[in-house]
């Protein structure tokens, strides 16, 4: 039975749980969430998720938001094996990191940057602008002879990035100076499962939405 999954899909958090599903080879009930429309604020949504966020997921019956929780707990319950998300305490670690990583640092860089310039039309931040090149300063660092964010193979870890990376893209960010994120880059998207459905489409989403946004 497909697992109901409220999202939008210009987000990357959203993009991030469905190229996760997809590796996993979970089926997704995909239900859009007009946050324009209010629906997250519908008693009926709040009655699954009282913090009104996307993504969320209803897995008969299981509530559960937050992307990156999302992702590890399909890991866990239906993962056919622990290459995406290893069981080994140390492996685990640096995948939860990374993690960590692309949610406090890069994607925060990202929306603390980009999000108030598109949605309340504030002005550009140079300070905000320059702590986005710091973090990507950091992710090339660790791809730094590796082929993958965390570990030998690719993990959660990698589709999480790899959403926050193509919506940085999506910005017209240029990131042709990391090297190791540009051979990464190419290589997630030819190995991550419906890429191209999951998250390139999305891309495209959320760039209309912010093309429409800048222009009001």
């Amino acid at each position: 039975m497909p697992i109901d999954f409220y999202q939008v899909p210009g987000s990357a958090p959203c993009r991030a749980v469905a190229l996760a599903s997809a590796a996993l080879g979970v089926d997704l009930n995909f239900k859009i969430c007009n946050l324009m429309e209010g629906d997250h604020m519908k008693p009926e949504f709040l009655k699954i998720n009282p913090q009104h966020t996307i993504p969320t997921i209803d897995d008969n019956g299981f509530h559960l938001w937050e992307s990156r929780a999302i992702m590890t707990y399909l890991a866990d319950q239906y993962g056919k094996n622990d290459s995406l998300y290893p069981k080994d305490p140390k492996k685990r670690a640096i995948v939860n990191q990374r993690l960590y990583f692309d949610a406090l640092t890069l994607y925060k860089a990202f929306g603390d940057y980009y999000y108030p310039i598109v949605f309340s039309k504030a002005p550009k931040d140079e300070t905000k602008y320059k702590a986005i090149g710091e973090a990507l300063g950091f992710l090339e660092k660790f791809l730094e002879g590796q082929n993958y964010v965390a570990g030998n193979n690719m993990t959660l870890a990698d589709l999480s990035v790899v959403a926050t990376l193509s919506t940085l893209e999506a910005m017209d960010y240029d990131c042709s100076k990391f090297k190791n994120i540009c051979r990464w880059y190419a290589r997630i998207k030819s190995e991550a499962p419906k890429y191209e459905e999951y998250n390139a489409a999305g891309v495209k989403a959320f760039k209309v939405l912010v093309n429409e946004m800048m222009k009001k």
